[in-house]
């Protein structure tokens, strides 16, 4: 693990820290590329994530979610200890069923669901992921599928 401290900063309103050349370099020879989206293993202040380093306007970045910041406890313009490796493993993330079944059972919440761009999918799914209490899927699932029909933010966003 390539080890380093860095400044979260954001663009737009994604936060992010930008990896030292040395880590980056580590990284590419690591995963023998350094074109695309990289998959990583990396920790924040001990606390273990999956992540993707993606190149945006020139620069690597290490995007940090809100769930990541939260078990951190950083926020934007705070400094954290990172650890990060390339992650050979292969990424499947599965939909949780509870989410699952609420946007089976509104078909309108899950048209728009069908229709947002991938990546924004994939962000609400890996949210799921992260949660470990029931009681709070639940509570999460309400607000995904409120937000889904424009009522409301979920992940941080506005509806889509």
């Amino acid at each position: 693990m390539n080890k380093f401290t860095a400044k979260i900063e954001i663009i737009g309103i994604n936060p992010f820290v930008f990896l030292p050349e040395k880590v980056l370099q580590n990284i590419f020879k690591e995963a023998e590329k350094n074109k695309g989206k990289i998959p990583v293993k990396m920790k924040i202040e001990g606390h273990q994530f999956i992540q993707t380093l993606i190149k945006y306007s020139g620069h690597w970045r290490l995007y940090l979610n809100t769930p990541m910041r939260k078990m951190a406890k950083k926020e934007v313009g705070d400094f954290a200890k990172f650890e990060i490796a390339f992650d050979k493993e292969e990424r499947k993330i599965t939909i949780h069923p509870k989410f699952q079944t609420a946007l089976n059972n509104d078909p309108k919440a899950k048209e728009v669901f069908e229709k947002l761009r991938p990546s924004l999918q994939l962000e609400i799914v890996r949210y799921f992921s992260f949660l470990k209490q029931e009681e709070t899927v639940e509570k999460n699932v309400t607000k995904a599928i409120s937000f889904l029909l424009g009522k409301g933010k979920f992940v941080g966003r506005e509806n889509p």
